[in-house]
């Protein structure tokens, strides 16, 4: 009958949203079981609109405690060419210091080291106060995957290592900037007319 068709296509979609958020719920949990609890659903039938309760209790997917998709579990970064790499939280330690290092070749009020120091600093900080969860040292640091993170300290370096060697910092001037420009009636541009439909 056609209320059956229709009752046997939202218990479908029910389970494709139940499915869609236990997968959502594994790759964002950092612990070892997942409890989804209080999802409710209607089910809408020929007699009666009630809802359906669904309730999944602390499931254990290995006996070591790693959940597919996330952290130890993780086997893919989803980007071509960028491969999962379970140490990228030492490796970012290590190379974003060796940034801050190569950096003090730098005058102290060259802008590029001060920002780097800033992003520098800022990373290290996220990576030393959560080693073992590298979802939120890429929460904490809004800037890709931590393998990413590692990637990007290694580009880094090798514009580092160019900035220095071209001494750009010498090139870069100090520029005065009007905070509080006054315009002309003829809108501050001198003789030259803009409008082409003015005389």
């Amino acid at each position: 009958t056609p209320q059956t068709h229709s009752s046997l296509r939202q218990m479908a979609s029910l389970q494709v949203l139940l499915r869609s958020t236990r997968n959502t719920l594994l790759r964002r949990s950092n612990t070892r079981q997942c409890i989804l609890s209080n999802i409710t659903a209607s089910s809408r039938t020929s007699s009666a609109s009630a809802p359906v309760a669904v309730v999944v209790v602390g499931q254990r997917f290995f006996s070591d405690g790693v959940i597919p998709g996330v952290g130890k579990g993780k086997t893919s970064t989803g980007l071509v060419g960028l491969a999962v790499d379970h140490d990228a939280i030492p490796k970012m330690i290590t190379k974003y210091n060796a940034l801050l290092l190569k950096a003090q070749e730098m005058p102290p009020t060259a802008q590029y080291r001060i920002n780097v120091e800033k992003i520098c600093n800022h990373r290290i900080a996220a990576a030393t106060a959560h080693p073992d969860d590298p979802e939120k040292v890429e929460e904490l640091c809004n800037c890709g995957q931590v393998e990413e993170l590692v990637q990007q300290a290694d580009d880094e370096m090798v514009v580092m290592e160019m900035y220095l060697k071209n001494r750009w910092w010498e090139i870069v001037k100090p520029v005065e900037v009007e905070l509080d420009p006054t315009f002309a009636e003829d809108g501050g541009h001198g003789d030259v007319e803009w409008d082409s439909t003015k005389a």
